[in-house]
């Protein structure tokens, strides 16, 4: 999957992924029994996470049925929906997924390249405010030929630490004061699994790719990068690089040493939120964004809840590695689809943003089914315009942002850096064991470890 894109913009908008995609087309004749003969169209769209809350699925039920009175000639049937790296390839060739559906920033292009995504080119033209884009995160979703194939839909988020205030007032730590640096988590980590018997003071992910991702997201604040790619686009693995061979070592040092990353080293993104949500990790590592979630499919409680920038350490190429969302449609949908998915993408992920009317309106919503509004990110258009429309939902803002302010107050001051822009989720696959190891076996040598891992990596980069 070799890309001849500006590495300057993929360290801008790096996704959770850049997935293991099935080399078949998503061709085929298209799928004109979305559209009848009397120009009503069926649209499958990504709903909710698997096992969301009533208040949730209320509220998007609301909104599909503000959508549906403004569009009488779009029939949406939503789709319960959670990304997975070990599953989407298959998902999508299988004709399995709905027919707008989200997939990090860094996955499209490999979908472009290999024909699975529709061109909506002439459909995100016609947005009004199609030129407001960040043109960085806008060329997530842009092939060679310059059309958009797959539409910014979420403010991209940075990585973050997101920890339990409760369970730091039982250790005797100050919940307004979270750690700053790797050190400090680590003490903070014992004494929260010192005080709390049975609970992972500090916990990470480890499994379906979720495991390489948060490593390489320490390794990026320790300064280092899995992955070197120059000029040309040749890319070279640098898994053994120092920033990934501290972590590590830190985490069998909390692991063996300290014993406070609790019992279960089996965990990904879902597994992990259920956990902390339950009370059982003081912190974790992942996206800035997941309060919605942890709302909306895990019924956390508010007053637990903190957030805080992920600790950088000193070195000069330190940063905070980030991610995002793309919404996407199949290759083989007919034009009535396209056109239908726009008006979809428009109503429900981007017109909010830019239109006060339509911001107020998607608040209130979310705000009488209480849901969360007001959720931190970065902006997907400009920081003013970020901040205009936080003054338009002012209101309806539930979110314990005050539990926040370590993270809001440095959010736009964080030196970011996007995920390695080849053959992502291969490597994030062969550092999964990594991290599985080490926190499962004392004697793990994390240096043969990451030889072998970096030695296959190549392997894989070297296939283009």
């Amino acid at each position: 999957m070799k890309s001849t894109r500006k590495p300057a913009a993929l360290a801008l908008v790096g996704a959770l992924t850049a997935g293991a995609l099935a080399a078949c087309s998503g061709g085929g004749d298209p799928q004109d029994e979305s559209t009848n003969s009397a120009g009503q169209v069926t649209l499958s769209v990504v709903s909710l996470l698997p096992g969301s809350t009533e208040e949730a699925v209320a509220a998007f039920e609301d909104q599909v049925a503000e959508f549906e009175k403004a569009n009488p000639d779009i029939d949406v049937q939503p789709e319960e929906y959670e990304w997975k790296a070990t599953t989407f390839a298959a998902q999508l060739a299988g004709g399995t997924l709905p027919d707008v559906f989200e997939i990090p920033f860094t996955d499209a292009q490999g979908l472009v390249e290999n024909g699975q995504l529709a061109d909506m080119d002439a459909q995100f033209r016609a947005l009004p405010y199609a030129e407001q884009f960040n043109p960085t995160i806008l060329e997530a979703g842009t092939g060679e030929d310059g059309h958009v194939y797959a539409i910014p839909a979420k403010n991209a988020y940075p990585v973050a630490l997101h920890y339990n205030r409760q369970l730091f007032e039982s250790a005797g730590l100050d919940p307004d004061s979270p750690p700053t640096t790797w050190e400090q988590v680590r003490e903070y980590a014992k004494k929260i699994a010192d005080a709390n018997p049975g609970v992972a003071g500090y916990a990470t992910m480890t499994q379906n790719n979720t495991g390489g991702w948060q490593l390489t997201a320490q390794t990026v604040a320790r300064g280092g990068r899995t992955v070197e790619t120059d000029a040309d686009q040749k890319a070279t693995a640098t898994l053994d690089n120092p920033g990934t061979q501290e972590t590590l070592q830190f985490l069998h040092d909390l692991r063996w040493e300290d014993e406070s990353m609790g019992g279960n080293f089996l965990l990904d993104w879902g597994s992990i939120n259920q956990e902390f949500a339950a009370g059982q990790v003081g912190m974790f590592t992942s996206g800035s964004d997941i309060y919605t979630s942890l709302v909306q499919t895990n019924a956390v409680d508010p007053d637990t809840y903190g957030l805080a920038p992920i600790p950088l350490s000193d070195a000069p190429e330190s940063a905070t590695l980030t991610g995002g969302t793309l919404a996407g449609v199949p290759a083989n949908v007919d034009e009535g689809v396209k056109d239908a998915a726009i008006k979809w993408i428009d109503f429900f992920y981007l017109n909010k943003l830019v239109d006060d009317d339509r911001a107020v309106a998607d608040a209130e919503t979310l705000a009488k089914n209480d849901q969360p509004v007001g959720t931190p990110v970065l902006p997907m258009f400009s920081k003013e315009q970020y901040e205009l429309n936080q003054e338009w939902i002012a209101d309806y803002v539930n979110v314990p942002l005050d539990q926040m302010t370590a993270f809001t107050d440095a959010m736009f001051d964080l030196p970011l850096a996007g995920e390695p822009s080849q053959k992502t989720q291969e490597v994030y696959a062969l550092l999964d064991p990594v991290v599985q190891a080490v926190l499962t076996d004392e004697d793990a040598d994390i240096d043969a470890l990451l030889a072998d891992a970096n030695t296959q990596a190549q392997a894989l980069l070297d296939q283009g």
